[in-house]
């Protein structure tokens, strides 16, 4: 049984089958396939047939004419309704979301919208789940170009990378990291010209659709870097200068280390020693990986060599800190599908070292904060915790921590937010970890401001904001003004307010490798306040909030964004918001919507 409902939906057992009668039929069966838990009857009636006279009885016929195009083989019954697909069956949703980019690049609907082309008058909660599946889908499809292009520049195959780089610029040519790819490997090529021009073309495009020009990033990708001719080191030499530019990015001297790392990878390639060209390429692709510099597609493509030479040699620890880097750059671009089949292979690839199992089970409970997955996060976030301090690794332990604390603030549990803060605090401060202090101290900050303790809030934030600006990095400026903004309108001040919020919307996004998150996150606060005041912004700023949490799969960001929609006088958006809310284990999120829809109606 072979199902297809990217494109132009079909089935196929052994031949093609005919269409469904009902109109509704690839409807009914797509959020079957792809809600993750079996829906009530009663939930369906209401997506699916809202003004029929009799909402159960079409519900009956639509299910009747599925079964007809499944087949014997699948089984549909109960309430909830439960779907089972025969064992052998293939659905081209799963192989994207789940299985590797060798099988998804292939499948034919790869890029297009879920069940293209159907015309569906449903519930308004229904056609916004229909809207934001095909968003997170389509993004989907990106990360899957993206791996491919990368996998085959690690092996050394640049023409089929930029095959797939193309593709992916034609898919969503808004997305500067996917111009940054096509540059490179047209670099690469050789063909200066081209990656010139594919740099003009951007540019260009972004100027005249967007009102804006792309970061220096996607310019400087055009011209590779060089370290020299240089001569022929021996290996101690090289791995002392992968040594030394470690210890020079820890100590905060970037560019010095980053040349340093440089020098070490041409050094290994002249040597030829492959073990050696391994531990350089992972030592610079996880500095550049998180430099927060805009060098993410610089770090993925080193990784991604690092990880199959690793694998070759049978170094498996080296191959699962590349596997733990790449889940980390996925999980930071909103691809969580991909980050958690990274941390899969990564998690069998460590084994028992505590260590890099510590940055996995961190990692993976961090997708599940950012995806409102509250019931998954606590355990692998805890864990990570216990094994970090097994192993005596602050960065793992600290983040753990930090992220424990979120999943308490973002469901209003303060003292236990505090907490955790603390701790994440306490133990970066115990390591040495300063360019990362900012993030839990604004979300400390962000405690404060709950509770209503506005001063403390502001000293927090200001701290952050400070000293994320001296560090230089745009997620830490962005999550602290943010919280000026948020200080600002406390104090009755909306026009300073508006001011911070926009500031820490740009701040995020000046390099296009920054946490999507964050960016929703300050994107959110900003819609918040710019509905509360009317600003003439409000509809154009929760619209694009809607289109990037759902491309994001970003939920309970994107039931808040359809809340402020209603409370721009949207009714269909009510309903729709609390049928969003409705599937996130989230007390503080129920409590708003109910005083949400309160205070509309």
């Amino acid at each position: 049984l072979q199902i297809q409902l990217l494109g132009r939906p079909r089935v196929e057992r052994r031949r093609l089958v005919a269409k469904p009668r009902g109109r509704k039929t690839w409807a009914l069966f797509a959020y079957l396939v792809l809600s993750g838990t079996p829906p009530a009857r009663q939930l369906l009636a209401e997506l699916l047939f809202p003004d029929a006279d009799d909402p159960f009885g079409a519900l009956r016929w639509t299910l009747s004419d599925l079964r007809r195009l499944l087949g014997d083989q699948a089984t549909i019954e109960g309430d909830p309704v439960r779907l089972v697909l025969p064992a052998n069956s293939t659905i081209d949703t799963q192989i994207l979301t789940r299985g590797t980019w060798v099988e998804a690049v292939l499948l034919p609907g790869l890029g297009r919208d879920l069940i293209e082309g159907q015309d569906i008058p449903a519930s308004a909660s229904f056609e916004l789940w229909l809207a934001s599946e095909r968003r997170r889908l389509g993004v989907a499809a990106e990360s899957v170009l993206h791996e491919a292009a990368m996998s085959s520049l690690a092996r050394d195959e640049p023409v089929t990378a930029s095959e797939y780089a193309t593709r992916l610029v034609t898919l969503n040519p808004y997305d500067e990291n996917h111009h940054v790819l096509l540059i490179r490997t047209l670099s690469l090529l050789g063909d200066r010209q081209g990656a010139v021009r594919q740099v003009e073309f951007a540019t260009e495009l972004f100027r005249r659709e967007m009102g804006v020009d792309p970061t220096a990033v996607l310019r400087m990708a055009a011209t590779p870097t060089s370290v020299g001719a240089g001569r022929r080191e021996a290996a101690p030499t090289v791995l002392a200068r992968v040594e030394a530019g470690e210890a020079a990015v820890a100590a905060g001297a970037f560019e010095a280390g980053l040349t340093a790392l440089r020098q070490a990878v041409e050094g290994a390639r002249r040597l030829g020693d492959r073990h050696l060209l391994a531990r350089s390429l992972v030592a610079i692709g996880s500095t550049l990986v998180h430099a927060a510099r805009g060098t993410d597609e610089e770090g993925a493509a080193a990784l991604f060599e690092a990880g199959e030479l690793a694998e070759e040699l049978g170094d498996l620890s080296m191959a699962a800190t590349a596997r733990r880097e790449l889940a980390w750059i996925e999980f930071l671009r909103a691809h969580h599908d991909r980050a958690h089949r990274f941390l899969d292979e990564a998690s069998v690839l460590a084994g028992e070292d505590e260590a890099e199992q510590a940055w996995v089970e961190m990692i993976r409970g961090a997708c599940y904060v950012d995806t409102a997955d509250y019931a998954s996060a606590l355990s692998p976030l805890g864990s990570a915790v216990e094994r970090a301090r097994r192993a005596d690794t602050v960065h793992p332990a600290s983040l753990a921590e930090a992220h424990i604390g979120r999943w308490h603030l973002l469901r209003g549990e303060l003292d236990e937010a505090r907490a955790a803060l603390h701790r994440a605090l306490e133990t970066a401060r115990k390591g040495g970890w300063t360019t990362y202090i900012p993030w839990p101290e604004s979300l400390l900050a962000d405690a404060d401001l709950r509770a209503g303790d506005v001063d403390a809030a502001a000293a927090g934030f200001e701290h952050a904001f400070a000293l994320g600006c001296q560090i230089g990095d745009p997620c830490w400026e962005s999550i602290a003004a943010r919280g000026l903004g948020l200080v600002a309108a406390a104090q009755g001040n909306s026009a300073a307010a508006l001011e911070w919020l926009e500031d820490a919307v740009r701040r995020c996004r000046r390099l296009p490798d920054s946490w999507v998150w964050v960016d929703a996150y300050a994107l959110e606060a900003l819609c918040r306040v710019a509905v509360d005041h009317r600003a003439p912004s409000s509809s154009r700023w929760v619209a694009e909030l809607e289109v990037l949490t759902a491309k994001a799969g970003l939920s309970e960001l994107l039931a808040r964004a359809t809340m402020h929609r209603a409370r721009l006088g949207d009714a269909g958006a009510t309903e729709a918001a609390a049928f969003l809310a409705s599937g996130i284990d989230n007390p503080a999120l129920i409590a708003e919507l109910a005083g949400s829809i309160t205070s509309s109606s």
